[in-house]
Parts: structure tokens; sequence; C-alpha cells
């Protein structure tokens, strides 16, 4: 009975904040399979939507780059594949494995409150929308 070819790859999900813009591709995660043993014999492919023209990876390193400013109303996200291929024969050392690139919101950020903590106070029986007085108000 064979068993199946162990294989690695290693990565975080990607995420991209929309509507960056910069004169230079951006730095946005990088691929690593366990058969890289740092000998300089592995090129890393990239396919998929977006691979080559949105982001381009270093065929050495496997690190991603974005290259354009991204709109998430336009694409939220992209499916991607990474191959492992050998670089003199351009042959598969393992299958392609499927990865993707989230667009974030710009404003997806968490809500900050510089000068919290926040305390108030609501009469019981209070309507919904009626405007509690804050103490701090004044007259």
């Amino acid at each position: 009975m064979g068993s199946a070819p162990h294989r690695s790859w290693v990565w975080n999900q990607f995420f991209v904040i929309e509507e960056y813009a910069g004169p230079e591709p951006v730095l946005i995660g990088r691929l690593h399979s366990d058969v890289d043993r740092g000998e300089g014999r592995v090129k890393y492919v990239l396919t998929g939507e977006g691979a080559g023209t949105v982001f381009v990876i270093d065929e050495r390193t496997g690190n991603v780059h974005v290259t354009k400013t991204l709109d998430r109303e336009e694409k939220a996200q992209y499916t991607l594949l990474a191959q492992a291929v050998d670089r003199a024969s351009n042959r598969p050392l393992e299958p392609p494995s499927e990865f993707i690139i989230k667009v974030q919101d710009i404003n997806d950020n968490p809500p900050v409150f510089p000068h919290g903590p926040y305390h108030a106070t609501v009469p019981e029986m209070s309507n919904v929308g009626e405007h509690i007085r804050d103490p701090g108000d004044g007259p």
C-alpha cells in the first residue's frame, strides 16, 4: 500500500488593504514549500486570478507582491494557485496548491476610542432613540 507523498505549503491567508497606492509593489506574504531545501533548485510559479498582473511572485523566494491598487467593491478576494517546480526541468515538484488573497476594506479597522473608557447610564423604561442628557453637557 503506497502512501501519499508528504507535502506541506506554508502561508497564511493573505490580506491586502484596498486603495493602497504606491510606486513599488508591496509584499503581502511569502509562499514556501517543504520541498525547497534552499539550494536554489525550486522555482515558485503563481497562476490564477490576477497572477502575473495584479500579483507577482519572486520565483526564488516565494515572496508575493501586489502591484496595483485594489478595490474591494470590485473584487473581494482572489483565488490563486502556487506551485513549486524544478528550475532546470520545469517539472512540478508537487501538486499545485490553492490559496486565497482577501481584499480588506480600508475602513474595516476596529473602532478606536482614544479618550475612553466611556460610562453611560440609561434610565429604565427609556424610549428607543430618546436623548439622555449627559451631566457634563451643562444646563
